[in-house]
């Protein structure tokens, strides 16, 4: 279950402490409702899709590391992984505002998300449009 939700008070307790702004820390923890809700209390949002990439991402990182047969330091990973992270905060941030929804990361994501793939699809020649 979602361990932040507006039902119970978990997202009005945050907003009326005075925290202007919610970085989600693993899957997905906020209900819908309560996302809704923070977006409108808060001033950022960071959702978990985003804010979790780092793991995914140092995954990666290891799988490349391992197939090319490479190693690399802890400074190395670590230079590669805040790339990663600065970029996917550039995009998100810069899709929200393309779409005007400033600071709306979470749609940010979504959109860049979507707009990858879509693009993929379209250049693999799968649509048409």
């Amino acid at each position: 279950s979602s361990g932040i939700n507006a039902e119970y008070g978990g997202a009005k307790l945050l907003a009326e402490g005075g925290c202007w702004c919610v970085a989600e820390g693993a899957n997905m923890p906020t209900t819908n409702e309560a996302v809704e809700f923070l977006k409108t209390k808060v001033d950022i949002y960071l959702p978990g899709k985003a804010a979790n990439a780092g793991g995914v991402a140092t995954s990666a990182l290891e799988m490349a590391q391992n197939s090319a047969r490479l190693f690399w330091s802890t400074e190395e990973v670590d230079e590669k992984l805040k790339g990663i992270m600065n970029n996917i905060f550039a995009t998100s941030y810069q899709t929200a505002q393309e779409f005007d929804r400033p600071w709306d990361l979470q749609f940010g994501a979504n959109a860049a998300g979507f707009l990858k793939v879509y693009k993929a699809y379209k250049a693999m020649g799968y649509l048409k449009f």
